[in-house]
C-alpha cells in the first residue's frame, strides 16, 4: 500500500486558498496534507506565512478523511510541554488524524533571528531526543503524564538523513522522511531506521494531458532546479512509473510538492490519473 500526502507551503496564499487545495486533495484520492513550520518564508523572507499548528487545526477542522502533519515541526519553536498538549489537542480535535513530524530545525539564522539560540547542528539533534523523550513522558507514564492523555497513539514523523538523526528515527519515531533533494540516497540509508516506515518527499512538474510538456519542465527547472533529483518532471505514465520504483525501494508514504504551487487542476489530475494506479 502506498500513501499519498499533498505537501503545501502556507505561503503566499490565504487560508481560504488552502483549504481549497486540502479540499481538492481529499476528494483526489490523497490520504493526508502537510505544511511546513517557518516564522519567515525561506528563500523569500517578504513573502507572508502563516503559523504551523493554527494552519493544521484550521484545515483539520475543514476536512473529513486526510491525515494533518508538517514537514515538520521545528523543535526549538516550542517547549515539549506545550507541544505535547498542542498534539493532544490537535489530535482529539480531528479524530486521530495528526501525525506529529518534527525536525531539529534547518534554519540556523531563523533561529538566531527569532531569539531561538546559536546551538549547532548536534546540540540541536541531542535536544530533539530530549523532546521526545519528554513526550513519551507526557503522554504515556502514570507519573508526570499530562492531562488528557491520547486517546490513540499519535504517530512521529522524524525528517533528515544524518547519522544521528537517524539513530533517533531508529529509537523513536514510527515514520522516518526524506527530504527531496536526497531522494537518491534512499536506498542507502533505509536500513539504518529500524522499524520506521518511510516516506519521501518530492517536488513535481506535473504535466497534464493537455499541458506544453516543454513548457512545464521548463517553467519547474527555472523554480525548482536547484533541488536536483528533488524535481521529476513528466506526464502521468511517467509519474506512475517515478513513483512505483521508490515504492520498490521501501517508500510507503509520498509527500507530493507540485511545482505550480498545487493549483486545484494539477491536484485532481494527479489523482484521476496517478494515485488510482497503485492500490489502495
Amino acid at each position: 500500500m502506498v500513501e499519498w500526502h499533498l505537501y503545501v507551503p502556507q505561503s503566499r496564499m490565504g487560508m481560504d486558498d488552502l483549504v481549497l487545495r486540502a479540499r481538492t486533495a481529499e476528494a483526489s484520492g490523497f490520504d493526508g496534507v502537510a505544511f511546513l513550520d517557518h516564522l519567515e518564508t525561506p528563500m523569500a523572507p517578504d513573502s507572508p506565512i502563516w503559523e504551523a499548528m493554527t494552519t493544521a487545526t484550521w484545515i483539520a477542522a475543514r476536512t473529513e478523511r486526510l491525515r494533518i502533519g508538517h514537514l515538520v515541526l521545528c523543535d526549538p519553536f516550542r517547549s515539549s510541554a506545550v507541544l505535547a498538549k498542542q498534539a493532544v489537542t490537535l489530535a482529539e480535535a480531528s479524530g486521530g488524524r495528526f501525525d506529529l513530524g518534527l525536525g531539529s530545525g534547518s534554519m540556523p539564522d531563523e533561529l538566531v533571528k527569532f531569539g531561538f539560540g546559536t546551538a549547532n547542528g548536534v546540540q540541536r539533534v541531542a535536544a530533539l531526543e530530549q523532546t521526545l523523550i519528554a513526550l513519551r513522558r507526557y503522554w504515556d507514564r502514570d507519573e508526570g503524564a499530562q492531562q488528557p492523555r491520547p486517546s490513540q497513539p499519535i504517530p512521529v514523523l522524524l525528517g533528515g538523513r544524518g547519522p544521528r538523526m537517524l539513530e533517533l528515527v531508529r529509537r523513536h519515531a514510527d515514520w522516518w522522511n526524506l527530504p527531496a533533494t536526497y531522494v537518491g540516497e534512499l536506498p542507502k540509508l533505509l536500513p539504518a531506521i529500524g522499524t520506521a516506515r518511510a516516506s519521501v518527499q518530492q517536488m513535481v512538474g506535473f504535466i497534464g494531458k493537455s499541458a506544453d510538456a516543454e513548457a512545464v519542465t521548463e517553467k519547474s527547472r527555472r523554480r525548482w532546479g536547484h533541488l536536483g533529483p528533488g524535481l521529476v518532471c513528466g506526464r502521468a505514465d511517467e509519474l506512475i512509473d517515478y513513483f512505483a520504483r521508490l515504492h520498490h525501494q521501501g517508500a510507503q508514504r509520498f509527500y507530493v510538492w507540485f511545482s505550480d504551487f498545487a493549483v486545484p487542476e494539477s491536484i485532481a489530475e494527479f489523482g484521476e490519473s496517478v494515485i488510482r494506479e497503485f492500490p489502495s
